[in-house]
């Protein structure tokens, strides 16, 4: 097999005397979408706030493309090329989709100012590439779809050559064509060789957008399964019993179907 993109190994994060993640591991293979699947407060965004920068890890150990990472905040992230899309998208709704795809690092004319042009050339280009159908580039964010908006999301992540992303519920409270459009997103990118780790609770998104999934509870991993492999009772025994079917690869105390 490949090299992985990612590799977490034995990762801990207390808070108090509450273990939010207990000696998880996980892995995460180019062109793949992994789940991180789980009720709230299973610890899957914290696992993966550990790997974004946004959180310390108390214990435990990242790879990246096989070699050891120091990830301490999220620009270390960055610089490892891993971009996280939030649920709530950050972005700014005043701005349109080039503002948007560049906020922060705007490019600029030789003169020092903001090269408003080649920023709209740069967004129409990656634009063409991930969604061909985006046409508003000069609405407001905030006038677009949910849909058109996770495309920006996802464009500007790209566009700075992110190789994983992390994303938070991306079809949360679209309708079908609209998380139909994110599909599409989402394979063009895995068959750019992009990994991408999905966070949901969504058993029905899990299994139509994932490869495997990793289901946690109380902090622990439960097991890892390939979604082809089992049903969607098997997923929704594994969130809510704890149990892993035979098919999956059991995480340490999981309990195995009869």
């Amino acid at each position: 097999m490949t090299t992985p993109l990612v590799e977490m190994r034995d990762m801990r994060k207390s808070f108090g005397g509450i273990n939010a993640v207990d000696h998880v591991s996980i892995d995460l293979y180019p062109g793949e979408v992994v789940g991180v699947l789980g009720h709230n407060g299973a610890g899957k965004s914290v696992l993966m706030k550990m790997l974004s920068g946004a959180l310390p890890r108390d214990g435990g150990e990242i790879y990246i493309g096989g070699q050891k990472a120091t990830i301490n905040n999220p620009r270390d992230a960055r610089n490892y090329k891993i971009e996280t899309i939030y649920q709530y998208l950050a972005l700014a709704d005043n701005l349109d989709a080039a503002s948007n795809l560049f906020l922060g690092r705007e490019l600029t004319t030789p003169l020092g100012f903001v090269d408003d042009a080649q920023m709209e050339a740069e967004t129409r280009k990656i634009m063409k590439r991930l969604n061909p159908n985006f046409r508003r580039f000069h609405t407001p964010v905030k006038g677009l779809s949910g849909g058109q908006r996770q495309s920006v999301a996802i464009a500007r992540a790209v566009y700075f050559n992110a190789k994983i992303l992390i994303m938070d519920e991306p079809t949360a409270a679209l309708g079908v064509q609209e998380t139909q459009m994110v599909a599409e997103l989402i394979d063009q990118l895995k068959s750019e060789g992009i990994g991408i780790l999905l966070i949901d609770h969504d058993i029905h998104q899990v299994k139509m957008l994932c490869d495997r999934a990793n289901v946690m509870k109380n902090g622990q991993l439960v097991g890892t399964v390939k979604v082809d492999e089992v049903s969607e009772d098997d997923l929704l025994g594994m969130i809510i019993a704890g149990k892993c079917p035979p098919s999956g690869i059991p995480g340490p105390g999981a309990v195995q179907f009869a």
